[in-house]
């Protein structure tokens, strides 16, 4: 059976978002564009890895190619713009919104790729879906018929800078870290290794 690759030249939306409570949050990545949606999901350290990626590709763009590369499209081409509200120097508002729903996972992420579209100076983020066998790199960001279904988008500068933006705050949004061990604290308590006799304690509200 052919691949399917969802393409979203010029999305409406592309974020990174959860479901659940914290400490057991599944991440999402969904784009929508007019009126199809695409809801994948993945590991909160793939969330994580992808925007410091977009970030770091983006510097170096404009470190090789120049920031002209950089320029943004009039403020109503950006996408991230939410109706009824006003841009700010042309990249569009801020998108704290929820997933859109229903929420209908597509597939489960397994390989990610990233690149430059220098034709439409564009991030182009690939996202494959898991499978039991290896993925030939060679069909990433390629439209072979052969290799695992994937949702392809293109983003402009300020696009991919918002998406990362939210990505890294929807990462860190989940449970605060131990004061003493850095582990994730629980609303419950916490076995705390760096406490005698590692006793089910919350340190922080020790603390207060």
């Amino acid at each position: 059976m052919a691949r399917v690759i969802h393409v979203f030249r010029r999305p409406d939306r592309f974020v990174a978002g959860t479901v659940g409570e914290p400490g057991d949050r599944a991440f999402y990545l969904q784009a929508i564009e007019s009126s199809r949606t695409i809801s994948v999901l993945l590991e909160k350290q793939q969330v994580s890895v992808l925007a410091e990626r977009i970030t770091a590709l983006l510097g170096e763009v404009a470190k090789r190619f120049g920031e002209e590369n950089l320029t943004e499209a009039p403020a109503s081409e950006t996408p991230f713009e939410i109706p009824g509200t006003p841009a700010s120097d042309g990249a569009g508002a801020t998108d704290t919104d929820p997933l859109a729903v229903p929420l209908e996972e597509e597939f489960r992420v397994g390989t990610m790729g990233l690149g430059w579209d220098a034709d439409s100076s564009s991030i182009v983020v690939e996202l494959l879906a898991v499978t039991e066998e290896e993925v030939d790199e060679s069909v990433v960001l390629d439209d072979t018929e052969e290799g695992p279904d994937a949702l392809r988008v293109f983003l402009s500068p300020n696009a991919a800078r918002a998406f990362a933006d939210r990505a890294e705050k929807v990462v860190s949004a989940g449970r605060a870290p131990c004061p003493l061990c850095a582990e994730p604290l629980d609303p419950e308590g916490h076995v705390c290794v760096r406490l005698n006799g590692y006793h089910d304690r919350n340190p922080v509200a020790e603390a207060e």
